[in-house]
């Protein structure tokens, strides 16, 4: 099963094909509700600005827009342990640390048992940047208790590790956009040349564009990725992997 799903994989060209795969084969093997979250402006005490997060679930709405958009997440147990820790760990581990939790911390667990999201596993990737952070919880749906889970991971716990490492590292090199717009083709192209080091005169003459169109291209795409410089656009959209693509 493993290889067959990395050949799968391999073949996605969106993201949303790809997440579609993901959820089926994570509810295959237990897991019925996932939520998939990856930043690259981590600091010490954020994860950034919230539109430039990358969000994958299909949690109810009613459940992501109090733990999401709502910012109980801050206070997630398991957010916090992803945070600090690379690796896998059972949820099993907030009933052994219940009387250490915070006030919020306890107050996130009693609304998570309240919308049926208690048994499950968090992984947190490896990334090559400081800044950069991601991790997925993987929860059941059906009923399950946390130890039928953790007989399933026992049986198919590497195979699940791998899985869902081999998406994250396929998710991050597909474009995205957060929650901003996307480039238009123009944007992109002209974003790439500044990228290569050319002058706005340059650009023009490459594109067969004005000067001053050049810098209309430059200047929406500035506000489609809400920075306030180009060299900061470049920078983003690369992150993003909106530019320097294989057209298809």
């Amino acid at each position: 099963m493993l290889l067959d799903y990395l050949e799968r994989l391999d073949d996605m060209g969106t993201i949303e094909d790809l997440w579609d795969l993901h959820l089926q084969e994570m509810d295959k093997l237990g897991f019925g509700r996932l939520l998939y979250g990856f930043t690259r402006y981590k600091t010490a005490n954020s994860f950034g600005d919230r539109q430039d997060w990358l969000i994958l679930t299909n949690h109810p709405k009613e459940y992501t827009d109090k733990f999401v958009d709502g910012g109980l997440y801050f206070h997630a147990p398991m957010v916090k342990w992803a945070t600090s820790n690379t690796g896998t760990c059972s949820w099993g581990w907030m009933a052994e640390n219940t009387n250490s939790f915070t006030k919020s911390e306890k107050e996130v667990v009693q609304f998570n048992k309240k919308m049926g999201v208690t048994a499950g596993y968090s992984i947190s990737f490896k990334d090559v940047s400081v800044r950069a952070k991601g991790a997925i919880g993987l929860s059941a749906t059906n009923g399950a208790t946390q130890n039928d889970l953790d007989a399933i991971w026992k049986t198919h716990g590497r195979e699940i590790v791998q899985m869902n490492n081999a998406a994250h590292q396929k998710i991050i090199n597909l474009p995205y956009s957060g929650s901003r717009k996307n480039l238009t083709h123009r944007q992109r192209e002209a974003l790439e040349w500044v990228g290569d080091g050319k002058t706005t005169q340059d650009i023009a003459t490459i594109m067969g564009l004005t000067p001053a169109t050049v810098e209309k291209h430059l200047r929406l795409a500035r506000e489609a990725l809400d920075v306030e410089t180009t060299a900061q656009a470049v920078l983003k959209a690369s992150f993003q992997n909106q530019i320097f693509l294989i057209e298809v």
